[in-house]
This record gives structure tokens, sequence and C-alpha cells, in this order.
């Protein structure tokens, strides 16, 4: 090729070795600086392999520090190790309903005669083909669940089991009904937010697992690595590792530059962990009106949304809010003083200009 044209990807060439490393579901083959949380996650499941009953565990954290996947990498060897201990991973976020939660477990187990049978049906074919193994519950994103009977059904009926429950919220646990937490009585993990050193080293084993070597440049890769950190999700350094080759390729360019980083930190205030579609009906209304609100208070938004028919408390419509801020959905600035104290200003993220970049 000439010297002129070096540089230049060819149109049957691609940057990626592998993009779905960059993806947020993703288990690596090693997960690092999660390890002895994983030892914690299976020790509570190795009485299983003793046919007893085994521990169930509380795991909290902010969003992306690498709960669900750290999780997710025990239930892989779990399957390599036994056939005779079911994992049963249900995201609440997507299953948020007892029936839901039934109706994904009878699919996991390949059943299919589930037309026209009530929740209590669907269970007593479940119950009675767990029961002839042991398994693992995990139900991520648990703070989503709409109703807990769920819970108490497998607590009470389920023989052999740990259940697991993941949540960004280290006091949900504490509101929980008294009947469900008096036969739960879970070990408790917290997983603290990576430092600077664990964030670059996590996104450079991602980037090697998706690009070809050599292909993006140090600091477009450190300026990933800063915004990451500062945000403290590392989903959002995957996203922009994704958007920025993503640049890089549209552009034709054999390399993932600077340019191409910064370009992709100013398409960021696109970017939600979650996909609209799947909040619940309040959730929306109220993401309507921090939109159409963008810049006011909390307190004036809530007014606002009761006086448009909303039947939420406002403590209930504060933890709306709280999921919709750790999502990506909006944006929460907390102003502290002023002539009425301290204030919350919520913003539509789409408003977001990360001007410092």
């Amino acid at each position: 090729m000439g010297e002129l044209f070096k540089d230049i990807l060819g149109s049957n060439e691609t940057l990626f070795k592998n993009d779905v490393a960059l993806d947020f579901s993703f288990v690596p083959k090693i997960v690092p600086y999660r390890e002895k949380e994983q030892r914690i996650i299976a020790s509570c499941i190795k009485p299983l392999f003793q046919e007893k009953s085994g521990k169930n565990l509380f795991i909290s954290g902010q969003p992306g520090v690498g709960k669900t996947v750290a999780l997710k990498k025990v239930l892989d060897e779990l399957e390599e190790e036994s056939e005779d201990i079911i994992p049963i991973y249900i995201n609440c976020w997507q299953r948020n309903t007892t029936y839901k939660i039934i109706l994904e477990i009878c699919e996991l187990m390949e059943f299919k005669f589930v037309q026209n049978k009530k929740t209590e049906e669907l269970f007593r074919w479940v119950k009675q083909n767990l029961n002839k193994k042991s398994v693992v519950f995990v139900f991520d994103e648990v703070d989503k669940l709409e109703d807990l009977d769920v819970l108490y059904m497998i607590l009470e009926e389920i023989y052999r089991k740990t259940i697991i429950l993941i949540t960004n919220y280290k006091d949900w646990l504490l509101n929980l009904d008294q009947r469900i937490k008096s036969r739960l009585l879970p070990e408790m993990i917290e997983f603290k937010p990576y430092n600077v050193e664990e964030t670059k080293g996590i996104l450079k084993q991602r980037a090697e697992y998706a690009f070809h070597p050599t292909v993006l440049s140090n600091d477009a890769f450190e300026l990933i690595v800063k915004k990451t950190f500062e945000l403290q999700d590392i989903r959002t350094g995957l996203h922009l590792m994704k958007e920025a080759g993503t640049i890089a390729e549209d552009k034709s360019s054999r390399k993932i530059t600077l340019e191409h980083s910064k370009q992709a930190l100013d398409k960021i205030q696109e970017f939600s962990i979650k996909n609209t579609d799947e909040l619940s009906s309040d959730e929306k209304i109220i993401l309507d009106l921090v939109k159409d609100n963008s810049g006011k208070r909390i307190g004036d938004v809530f007014k606002i949304y009761q006086d448009n028919g909303g039947k939420l408390v406002y403590k209930s419509f504060q933890r709306k809010i709280d999921k919709l801020q750790k999502n990506r959905f909006i944006e929460v600035e907390k102003i502290a003083g002023g002539d009425d104290g301290n204030t919350t200003i919520l913003k539509c993220i789409y408003e977001k200009k990360l001007t410092e970049f």
C-alpha cells in the first residue's frame, strides 16, 4: 500500500477482534480484583455439594462495580463442576413480579406447558422438579421486585438452596418483610468501587479481548480510564471504548486516537445503562416530567407529579429518581446552603456537555 494510504482502514478490515467483550453482559475468563468476593459467594454455595442447604447471601454496591460479572463467573464455574446443582439467574428489572419470575424459571427448565396456568400451578411443577436437586437462585436488581411472594415461596418450599440477592441499595434489606428476613438470614458482601489502578486494569483486559493489538492508542485509553474512574462505573468505560472504536472505523482509521475518544465522550450524554422500554409506567412518567422540567428542584417536580395524578408518596418518588439517576437516564445535582437550605436539582441527561474534555 502506498505511503499516502497506509493509515486508512480497508473496506473488509476491522479494528475489533471481538466487540462482544465490551458488552456489559460479557463474562471474562478472569474477573480481576473480585477474587475475595467470589470466594465468599462460592463458600455460600459449597454446602450444596454435600446435599445440604447452602447459605443465603445479600450483595450490595453501586452500579458498575462488578457485582453481576463476579457472580456470573461463579455460576459458570458451578455449571462446569456439577450437574446436580441448578443455577437460576433472574434479572428483576426484566422480571419484576412473582408470576413473571415463575414463568422465567419454567422457561429455563424447558417446561413449555404454561398457557392458562396460574402462579400456584406453575410453582407446584417448579417445586416438584427443583426439589430433586439443589438450586442456586440469583435475584439481580432485587429492589425492582413489585411483590416478594416468590422469595417467601422459595424459602418455605424449596429444600436445598442458596438464595443470592443483588442490589445497588445497601439499606434495601432493612425494609424487607419480617417473615422473609427471619428466614433468609443472609451473609453480607458490599462491593466497593474500584480504585484508579483497578479501573485501568479492568479496561486494559477488556481492550485486549476486544481490539487487535496496537489499535487503541495510549492517550485515547488514558482519557477513557480517567472518565470511567471519575464516574466510578466500568460500564461507562466499556461503552466509551466501543464508541471510540466505532468512530475510528467510520473514519477508516487504523488507530483509535485521542480525538476519537474525545468524540465518544461528547456523545456520552446519549448513553444510558438501561432501555426506556424496560422502565415501569411510574418511572416513564417521572422521566418525562424531568425532561419537561429539567433544572427544577426535586420538590417542585414532585408537586407537578402529584398535580398530574401521581400516586407515589415522596419517599417512593425519591427512590424512583435515584434509580433513574443510577441508570443514567437523569442527572441529580445536590446544592448545599442557599435560601432554602440543601437543594436537589434534577436535569435531563441529554443536556450534559462534557466541555472539560
